[in-house]
Order: C-alpha cells, then sequence, then structure tokens
C-alpha cells in the first residue's frame, strides 16, 4: 500500500542523516500478520528465501528486461555510470558503527548493492546513467499492533534526463511493479515458517 512521504521521514530512522541531498520517491507499506519488534531479520530472510526477480510475474519479468536491454544498448549501466565513478556509495558517509554492520558488499546477483543493515533498518543501493537510487528497508509499529516491513525509496535525479527518466517509469512502479513486490514479500512472510533451520537471521 502506498503511504504518505511522511511516514518515512518522521521516523526516527540513521537514514536521515546520511541522505540530505537526496529525494523521498515513494513510501510503500507490506503487511507481516503477527509480527513483533525483534521479527526484522526474519523479513529479510524470508524476502532472501522468496527469491527476486526470476520469481516474479510475467509482466514485471518483461519491464525488467526491457529496462536491461535499454540500458545496454544506450549505455546506461556502463561501470563509469555507476557506484564508485559517476557517483560515490552511501558506504563513504557511513560512520565506524555503521560500516561494520556489512562486512563486504555482496549484490548477489542483485542490481542493488547492500549498504548497511540493522535490527530495524537497511539500506541498498544502486547507480546508473539515470539517477542514484537508495531503498531503505525499516520495520514499524502499525495501528493493528503488529509490526509491517516499510520501503522507501531515496532517489538524486541525475540532471532533467533522470528527471524525465523517473517521470516515465513511475506509472510502471506504481501499477505494476510495487503490487507485484507486494505480493511475493507478504507471501514471503507467510511462507517463513518453510525456511530451512538456521536461516532466519541477516546476512552479512
Amino acid at each position: 500500500m502506498k503511504l504518505p512521504h511522511t511516514s518515512h521521514t518522521d521516523q526516527p530512522w540513521r537514514i536521515h542523516a546520511l541522505t540530505r541531498d537526496f529525494e523521498t520517491e515513494d513510501v510503500w507499506s507490506f503487511r507481516t500478520p503477527g509480527a513483533g519488534p525483534g521479527d526484522f531479520p526474519v523479513m529479510l530472510a524470508a524476502m532472501r528465501s522468496g527469491g527476486g526477480v526470476a520469481k516474479q510475474t510475467p509482466a514485471v519479468r518483461f519491464l525488467f528486461a526491457v529496462r536491461w536491454k535499454l540500458g545496454a544498448l544506450l549505455g546506461w549501466d556502463k561501470p563509469k555510470s555507476g557506484l564508485g565513478a559517476r557517483v560515490r556509495s552511501l558506504r563513504d558517509r557511513l560512520p565506524h558503527d555503521l560500516r561494520e554492520t556489512v562486512d563486504t558488499p555482496d549484490s548477489g546477483g542483485s542490481p542493488f548493492t547492500p549498504v548497511y543493515e540493522l535490527d530495524d533498518e537497511c539500506v541498498h543501493e544502486l547507480a546508473n546513467k539515470t539517477v542514484h537510487t537508495l531503498m531503505h528497508l525499516g520495520w514499524v509499529l502499525s495501528g493493528d499492533g503488529d509490526h509491517e516491513l516499510r520501503m522507501a525509496v531515496l532517489v538524486k535525479p541525475n540532471g532533467w534526463f533522470g528527471r524525465l527518466y523517473m517521470a516515465l517509469v513511475a506509472p510502471f512502479r506504481h501499477r505494476i511493479v510495487y503490487p507485484a513486490l507486494t505480493r511475493q514479500w507478504e507471501r514471503a512472510w507467510r511462507d517463513r515458517a518453510l525456511l530451512p533451520p538456521g536461516d532466519a537471521g541477516p546476512q552479512q
């Protein structure tokens, strides 16, 4: 479910002190019935077990395939346009205690790279020719007394081209990608009991 930006900005996340030059693009909530305050690592493990784009709907897989094809043809995703080249990684801004939470950033095949991971929030980042974007996941007490997952997408568009790109893809994110992601992640929470023993904590 889409939420107002204040549902992210009003939370006491560590991310706020690091991203004053980023804009809040989207905030989305994911229902996790019965979740308690200490279940954020369980949810992250369930999401990893639930798979990424490969287990999404055909529509979502098609959109991502088109995006990567366009990126390859137009040079949007070349190394010189990414982290450590066009933009500095957010990890360069981290205080020592946050930097230690992820020993060796490993995307695990995802286009996003881990930045830090705590007991109630984590951040992944991606940069290309269009935008430097952060995916922040947080664990929040919901109105019904359970905790729930919140995702905030923070962006720093690359000039007018980046802003145009973000505007063009917004309808696809809101109408196709995020609803499909909601179904996948909420199903992962429901199926968490099927996780192998020892796979219920954060991977660093």
